[in-house]
């Protein structure tokens, strides 16, 4: 295995237990205030310090991983869920309407800056972690589509698709039971990336104050609140900068590492 894939799998893995250990523990309560014992340093108490409510940091980084793992993962879930349907149909169907119809419409919805429409969806139905799922995955069902379509194409002149097609089988049979499988590989390494450029964009609309809304936590959000205080406390907005970039860190030399070990071609060279 190579080097980026454990180094990324066991990044991903430490904020992954820490959101899901988050549902039946954490060192303190999140949403306790303790103004006496606001702006803590590191201790022995308070192993990450306290904010400028006297919130125990550590819980609320633990919270915040379980929203933004848990925004990413469904956005993430409705891209592949839309997009590769959508993909396979525009292969099997090249040259049609249909095909036409599908990738001027991921033309369209590339032709904007994703991170703005994504205000805009919150900014008119409301801030919210549900809203920003729907404008992160609407954003992630181009990506899908495009990387199917692009994967499916090759293999429709391949030997064996032409023995399916001779036995019978009808394209959207086809789609799924011998084409998608051999593109699942490329789609996971897709997923992870999606998944990692999941978590900036909930940062980003958490902390213009439109993803998750208090009193849940979110790593975004804590960094707003702490834009102001970085002289009084710094170790506010570190904490939370420094658990995002781990993550999409961790998140994109797994993608990485994934993408070289399913590899067919790498895998040959490494017999």
């Amino acid at each position: 295995m190579r080097r980026n894939l454990i180094i990324g799998a066991f990044l991903t893995a430490v904020f992954v237990l820490a959101a899901l250990l988050s549902f039946i523990w954490t060192p303190f309560d999140h949403t306790a205030m303790s103004i006496p014992d606001k702006f803590q340093r590191p201790n022995g108490v308070h192993l990450l310090g306290t904010d400028h409510f006297g919130r125990d940091i550590l819980s609320m980084i633990m919270v915040g991983a379980r929203t933004s793992i848990a925004v990413a993962l469904v956005a993430v879930g409705i891209g592949m869920g839309f997009g590769v349907p959508l993909g396979l149909a525009a292969a099997a169907r090249k040259g049609t309407w249909l095909d036409e119809v599908i990738m001027r419409g991921n033309d369209l919805v590339f032709a904007f800056p994703s991170l703005v429409i994504a205000i805009l969806i919150t900014a008119v139905f409301g801030a919210g972690a549900i809203n920003a799922i729907i404008a992160i995955g609407i954003f992630n069902i181009p990506v899908f589509a495009r990387i199917t379509r692009g994967a499916a194409l090759s293999l429709w002149e391949r030997e064996f698709i032409m023995a399916a097609r001779v036995s019978g089988k009808s394209a959207t049979r086809i789609s799924f039971e011998h084409i998608l499988p051999n593109v699942m590989n490329l789609l996971i390494v897709q997923g992870t990336i999606q998944f990692s450029l999941g978590i900036l964009a909930e940062a980003g609309l958490s902390y213009i104050g439109l993803g998750a809304q208090p009193p849940t936590p979110s790593w975004g959000r804590m960094l707003a609140d702490a834009q102001t205080l970085v002289s009084i406390a710094p170790h506010i907005a570190l904490i939370p900068g420094v658990a995002i970039i781990l993550t999409v860190l961790g998140l994109n030399l797994m993608g990485d590492g994934l993408r070289d070990y399913l590899d067919p071609r790498l895998r040959v060279s490494r017999a």
